[in-house]
């Protein structure tokens, strides 16, 4: 008599083939969260995994160079090029999408403040998700507080700055995201927000404007309702270039 004996497949095996970017999107699906280019998904990937991408984003970005007719092999100035670039997009210039909001320590506003406070300029670096071409530029917020209000140090502001812009981004909707989150935070009477930069994808390719630069604002609360107090915070940002 023929005996069939079947043997159950380790879940752990079955994914070995599995690439993580295609685990990692698995899980934001399940959880039907969105990750667009400027979504932060720190919370969908698993300790390890980010090294993991790092050597699957190199792969791909090698045969990108293949398809360019690059003959990394033989030329000394591209043999590493794949890895320097997908360092790159993951550990500095995408390190928003891929890592936890910056730690901010947040104060009771115990003295009542109730001035306007400006925070500028933050120097703040992006790429643009057309192109991937630079956004570099400088961020002035403004903030007016209530006694009920938490306080956040000054360097802060720039780290959010920071973890906002560290994703391919479009200029309008980044400062909007950085809005929100330092509202969340901060929970002021009001909030204005100045960008001002420049884009390489003008610069670089296309028209080749290299003068061109964009700037945009979004104001909350006081500021939005208040035409005096919106004036006194644009009149006290310097000159913009």
């Amino acid at each position: 008599m023929l005996m069939l004996t079947t043997t159950r497949m380790n879940p752990t095996d079955a994914d070995e083939g599995t690439p993580v970017s295609v685990k990692i999107r698995e899980r934001l699906q399940a959880a039907r969260r969105r990750f667009h280019a400027n979504d932060n998904i720190a919370d969908f990937i698993e300790p390890g995994e980010l090294e993991q991408l790092l050597d699957e984003v190199e792969i791909k970005m090698q045969g990108v160079l293949g398809s360019l007719v690059i003959d990394t092999e033989n030329d000394h100035n591209t043999g590493q090029t794949a890895r320097r670039v997908a360092k790159m997009y993951l550990n500095e210039v995408f390190r928003g999408r891929y890592v936890k909001s910056p730690t901010v320590t947040e104060f009771p506003n115990a003295e009542h403040l109730n001035e306007l406070m400006i925070v500028g300029p933050i120097t703040v670096r992006s790429a643009c998700s057309h192109h991937f071409c630079p956004v570099i530029g400088k961020i002035w917020i403004g903030v007016l507080p209530n006694e009920h209000t938490n306080v956040i140090g000054l360097s802060k502001y720039a780290r959010l700055a920071e973890w906002v812009m560290g994703r391919p981004q479009i200029q309008e909707e980044a400062v909007v995201q950085l809005a929100d989150l330092i509202q969340q935070k901060t929970q002021p009477d009001g909030l204005a927000i100045v960008m001002e930069a420049t884009h390489f994808c003008m610069g670089w390719r296309g028209v080749k404007d290299v003068d061109s630069k964009m700037i945009n604002s979004v104001m909350r609360g006081s500021f939005l309702k208040d035409a005096n107090l919106r004036r006194e915070f644009l009149s006290l940002l310097p000159r913009k270039s």
